[in-house]
């Protein structure tokens, strides 16, 4: 499997839409996370991989819950060859005919505007196009620019973050992971949202490197991490992954200056974007969308793709874990 893992990252890296989310890296670090199980589909022709399609199926629980509550998401993929229609629908349809067997549906996380002849290509193999936005900052423009393009509002809040004493710094050492973590369980049970266990964050540290992979970056107060942004680097691109802060502490602005000075590092280090991730669905309030807009990204439409390949246990599953969380 190594060498076949090989094959897939120089396939990935010299792609021309590779991400992070397809590369060996992040199977290994599936491989390696309980609850998960990666999912790798290839495409060859003459001995040369064409296509590369990364899965993974989550499970929010063990058991009999853990099978109904089986979904299989794949970000930024698949990959194949000169973006050609055949190639898509041959992985496609590989993936379709393993993953109905192991998942109850599949979502497809884009993270770049599919071509009307592609969407027709996913729709012929099951999968149902929903509108779904997501924000990307240009670091390309001079710093000057970035700032004007913060509202107000947010400029006054990172001069604040300066004033209380609030510092950003990039750490990379476990101890900072951990209470990074401290800090994402107290939002994500607060807002009661799932959050994947220790050791996914742990597995995927353990695989970064200086140009690819984790980096953690931490709002510091008085010598105590009181908030932090997890991204993911590869290439040219900073990808938004999880965030939090103490809610004692939000009259110090963390989230507020660590987008800033994300924007001014990856700009010294010379990434080109920052995707901030999901910002909902169109015409749909979400506070999340309005809190990202502030920093002055562009809002693009990616949308995302589904299939249900079980729909009786997806309708099982909804009401089961509907009395699982009523009863916990």
């Amino acid at each position: 499997m190594q060498t076949d893992l090989d094959k897939i990252s120089g396939f990935t890296d010299s792609h021309h839409q590779g991400n992070i989310f397809q590369t060996k890296e992040m199977f290994e670090v599936y491989e390696k996370t309980k609850n998960y199980e990666p999912v790798l589909i290839t495409i060859e022709d003459e001995g040369e991989i064409s296509g590369v399609l990364l899965a993974v199926i989550q499970k929010e629980h063990s058991g009999a819950l853990g099978v109904l509550s089986s979904r299989s998401i794949i970000w930024g993929g698949p990959l194949v060859k000169n973006n050609d229609l055949i190639q898509l629908n041959r992985i496609l349809k590989a993936y379709t005919d393993k993953i109905k067997k192991k998942a109850i549906y599949t979502q497809f996380r884009n993270i770049r505007k599919w071509t009307d002849a592609e969407r027709g290509v996913f729709e012929k193999n099951g999968f149902i196009y929903e509108a779904h936005l997501d924000i990307i900052v240009d670091l390309k423009k001079e710093e000057d620019e970035l700032w004007k393009n913060i509202d107000s509002k947010g400029r006054n809040k990172i001069r604040g973050a300066g004033k209380a004493g609030t510092v950003v710094e990039v750490k990379n050492d476990m101890a900072s992971l951990q209470e990074s973590y401290k800090i994402l369980s107290s939002v994500y049970q607060r807002a009661k949202l799932p959050l994947p266990s220790f050791d996914f964050f742990s597995n995927l540290y353990n695989v970064s490197s200086e140009t690819r992979g984790l980096k953690i970056f931490t709002a510091i107060y008085e010598g105590k991490i009181i908030g932090c942004r997890l991204a993911l680097v590869y290439k040219d691109i900073i990808y938004d992954f999880y965030t939090g802060a103490y809610a004692e502490y939000y009259n110090k602005y963390p989230n507020d200056v660590i987008p800033w000075e994300i924007f001014k590092w990856g700009k010294s280090k010379g990434y080109c974007h920052f995707d901030f991730g999901g910002a909902g669905k169109p015409n749909e309030p979400y506070g999340v969308r309005d809190y990202k807009m502030k920093f002055g990204g562009e809002l693009v439409e990616y949308g995302r793709f589904v299939g249900v390949h079980k729909k009786i246990l997806l309708q099982l599953g909804e009401f089961l874990m509907k009395i699982y969380k009523r009863i916990k």
